[in-house]
């Protein structure tokens, strides 16, 4: 979920956050089209991620859940069939929030702006 260098508006995280306003778990399951955005930019996000490791480790290290997002991205990736809806849901509504503001605190205490997406 990196991706919000330098201040960005348009990030994958603004695009998540608008995606599911007014929305809910019920929307999610129902319509094809809100799901699978949500869930492709959770892919970039993981990927972003994944990518921010080789080329930051030292950041990347203090990222919390590094792994766990990028498993969840993996699997969204390559495990179509166990994809699991509530819990992306629960990773959007409970999760997201917390890893933006992580991100948000590391970024700003760099000088450089560097894209990850």
């Amino acid at each position: 979920m990196l991706v919000l260098a330098c201040g960005t508006p348009s990030t994958p995280q603004s695009w998540l956050d608008e995606f599911s306003k007014g929305e809910d778990f019920a929307d999610y399951q129902a319509n094809a089209t809100f799901g699978s955005a949500v869930e492709r930019h959770f892919e970039i996000i993981g990927e972003a991620l994944n990518q921010l490791s080789r080329v930051d480790s030292d950041i990347a290290s203090r990222i919390p859940d590094l792994g766990r997002i990028v498993a969840f991205r993996n699997i969204l990736i390559h495990g179509y069939a166990t994809v699991d809806d509530a819990l992306v849901w629960q990773v959007l509504t409970e999760r997201l929030p917390g890893l933006t503001a992580a991100l948000q605190r590391l970024l700003s205490r760099r000088r450089s702006c560097q894209r990850f997406w």
